[in-house]
């Protein structure tokens, strides 16, 4: 016998076996999830769910029983019967390559395979699970199909009250609006007797409605919107729809034959975000105590049809002090506790087990989602701070001045720029050109302030208009009007330094670079000049050069930080100069003016202005037709910010069906006046003076205005 007939007649039997005994294990299973779809979303996700897991079974099943093989065979063999000898690998050898010896032992062994039966090698059936399984899965299905489901519920149709039409024309006479909430909100289906109503965004609608005499073609009209289909089923005609946003609609029993009807409406609730508050610590920072080994905030999550059982906490470490800062991050699965809206998340941080010691902080911010599907909210709550302080104090001496060990707070960003253009290469995958490039710049235009605040250290210029050192609105010349004295005589030098510096510059003896040493001052004007390269590519959208400039002024950064002292001068406020030439003298000429120019504001509410005024009956309206159709195109383009665009839509309907009803053109214009842009505060004129105020105004020259 070959080798490929005895692994086909020895393992046929408990591949069978296995197969067999897999599939009973896996059918309730399937059944259970197909029963609990059922009872869910309905029938028919019960089927699909049914039909996909029978391919999936299917398929774990035919792989499972490819491990019935030679290998298998061979270790069957020789665990099950001793007269293998252990030697059962010589039946799949190739008899030309083995010895004398080999070859007898081998016909020994195929003579004694023949005494026995492939059924020896089968294993046993599961018995205890499948039975547990099959009793489980029998039990849920019988609950799904004996349990009261709404979806069986009878509909019961309520009267309809929107008045009878004329004689022959179908009217409605019976109606039912049901809504089956979706499943994450955990609501039970409800009937509403009216049509009006509210359900939360994602509800399927159904309406069943009744008309007398009977309806050949009603119609469910839309108010800005498609028309909605509606089917006969016996006596009644239904429709369904699923809410995503709110709209209005009428039901016309008889288009074109009778009245038009009243306008319902149907209002969407959206599902609010989940909230998360901190219970514990009260205060956003907080520092170790002596002996603390841990940390355990305590958070609260609310939603309003309840928030995820898992949460994430990103925690943030930041070891090191100034520029030789490490940052660490990594998120953290948590369990909550509590009711689904109402969840409570306590971790317990462990010092040791995070690397989190003296000099450093941590960072914790809590990550929850809640319940809808199929695109769950996700929140980030406020950010808590445990800070350790670093037992490294600053030294100080009685001189005219401060000695600390490191530089001011001016030199404490370069490294954060760094990690923002690394992270921005990181990204650039998933980023378009545009959005690259600006964030490129608004990294550059951090460099930019940073290296200002060098500069400035380092004595630099600031950018702008000097200001002038009074309130004065324009700087004194010399045919303004004003006595300015003689002109002051200085004697010059010709090349003389301090005339030059007079003439052309300005001294930075008081600067903040004189309290540098001049190599210090050195590192320092190489580090800007770095900066600059770095603020220059990151500007032109190419951080991947700017990198190396970065790390370099970082690198000196470093260089000056290990400097032994730097002494900074202590200096007092430097308060701009008072012209004392004109105090006391009354003289008004050149100072500036402070009336604020009033510019008209420009908004985008004209074809609501326009109605507003076309709709008034007083002496301001002006006369004419109003632009509805303007009108609905202005509330359609700005139904996001007004507060109740429905309203309105239905107001501006009831005016184009009836342009001669005074109450609906004042219920019109009353909601364009509350749905209009406000103008922003005006500037109100001065008060008429008094008697009083007249005679002081006279008496100082004012006038009486």
């Amino acid at each position: 016998m070959s080798p490929a007939a005895i692994i086909s007649t020895w393992t046929g039997p408990a591949r069978r076996r296995g197969l067999f005994n897999d599939l009973l294990l896996a059918t309730p299973v399937a059944l259970l999830i197909a029963a609990l779809g059922w009872a869910i979303a309905g029938p028919m996700t019960g089927l699909v769910l049914l039909a996909l897991a029978a391919v999936i079974i299917a398929v774990l099943a035919l792989r499972r029983a490819a491990r019935f093989d030679r290998l298998w065979l061979t270790r069957r063999l020789d665990g099950v019967r001793p007269d293998m000898e252990d030697s059962a690998e010589l039946l799949f050898a190739d008899p030309a390559g083995l010895g004398v010896l080999q070859r007898l032992q081998r016909a020994r062994l195929l003579d004694r395979l023949n005494t026995g039966s492939p059924a020896a090698l089968v294993a046993d059936w599961s018995r205890r699970p499948i039975l547990i399984l099959w009793a489980v899965a029998l039990i849920a299905v019988v609950a799904v199909a004996v349990w009261p489901r709404g979806v069986n519920k009878p509909v019961t149709l309520s009267p309809a009250a929107e008045g009878q039409a004329a004689p022959g024309v179908p009217a409605l006479v019976g109606q039912n609006l049901r809504i089956y909430p979706p499943a994450y909100t955990g609501l039970p289906m409800r009937d509403e007797a009216k049509l009006d109503a509210r359900a939360p965004q994602g509800s399927r609608l159904e309406w069943t409605l009744k008309f007398d005499p009977q309806a050949q073609v009603p119609a469910m009209v839309m108010l800005g919107g498609a028309p909605l289909t509606l089917t006969r089923s016996g006596d009644n005609w239904v429709a369904s729809r699923t809410l995503e946003t709110s709209f209005l609609y009428r039901v016309d029993p008889a288009p074109g034959r009778a009245g038009t009807p009243p306008l319902h409406r149907i209002d969407s609730i959206a599902d609010t975000p989940p909230s998360v508050k901190v219970l514990s610590p009260t205060g956003s920072l907080t520092l170790v105590t002596a002996g603390q080994r841990g940390w355990s905030p305590v958070f609260a999550a609310s939603d309003d049809y309840g928030v995820a059982p898992t949460a994430r906490l990103r925690i943030t470490l930041a070891i090191g002090e100034g520029e030789n800062v490490t940052f660490s991050e990594r998120e953290i699965a948590l369990a909550g506790s509590g009711p689904a809206r109402d969840r409570r998340f306590s971790p317990r941080l462990d010092f040791t087990a995070l690397g989190f010691g003296p000099g450093s902080d941590m960072v914790v911010q809590l990550i929850v989602s809640d319940q809808r599907a199929p695109a769950p909210q996700v929140v980030r709550g406020p950010s808590m701070i445990l800070r350790w302080p670093s037992p490294k104090k600053a030294e100080s001496t009685g001189l005219e001045g401060m000695v600390n060990t490191t530089l001011p707070a001016y030199f404490r960003s370069q490294r954060q720029i760094i990690i923002d253009a690394e992270r921005l290469l990181t990204q650039r995958r998933r980023l378009s050109g545009d959005t690259y490039i600006e964030r490129s710049t608004v990294i550059g235009n951090d460099q930019q302030i940073l290296r200002g605040r060098y500069s400035k250290f380092l004595g630099g210029e600031e950018e702008g208009e000097p200001e002038l050192p009074t309130s004065d609105g324009a700087a004194h010349s010399d045919d303004d009007g004003h006595d300015h004295g003689a002109p002051a005589v200085r004697t010059q030098t010709f090349g003389g330094p301090e005339d030059v510096l007079a003439e052309f510059g300005h001294p930075h003896d008081d600067s903040p670079a004189s309290s540098l040493d001049p190599q210090t001052r050195a590192i320092l004007k190489q580090a800007v000049d770095e900066m600059w390269l770095s603020e220059r590519e990151l500007k032109q959208g190419r951080p991947d050069l700017a990198l190396p400039h970065a790390n370099k002024a970082l690198e000196f950064i470093k260089e000056v930080q290990r400097a032994t002292r730097i002494f900074l001068n202590r200096v007092g406020p430097e308060l701009p100069p008072i012209d004392a030439s004109r105090r006391m003298t009354g003289k008004r000429e050149g100072i500036a003016g402070r009336a604020l120019a009033v510019a008209p504001v420009e908004t985008g509410d004209g074809p609501a202005a326009d109605a507003w005024r076309a709709l008034g009956q007083g002496p301001e309206a002006v006369r004419g037709p109003v632009a509805l159709d303007a009108l609905e195109r202005w509330i359609g383009a700005n139904s996001a910010r007004l507060p109740d665009p429905l309203s309105l839509s239905g107001a501006v309907d009831a005016v184009r069906r009836d342009p001669d009803c005074a109450e609906c053109r004042n219920h019109l214009r009353a909601l364009l006046w509350t749905a209009m842009a406000r103008p922003p505060a005006g500037l109100d004129r001065r008060r008429t003076a008094d008697a009083a105020g007249a005679r002081y105004l006279n008496a100082i020259g004012g006038g009486g205005q």
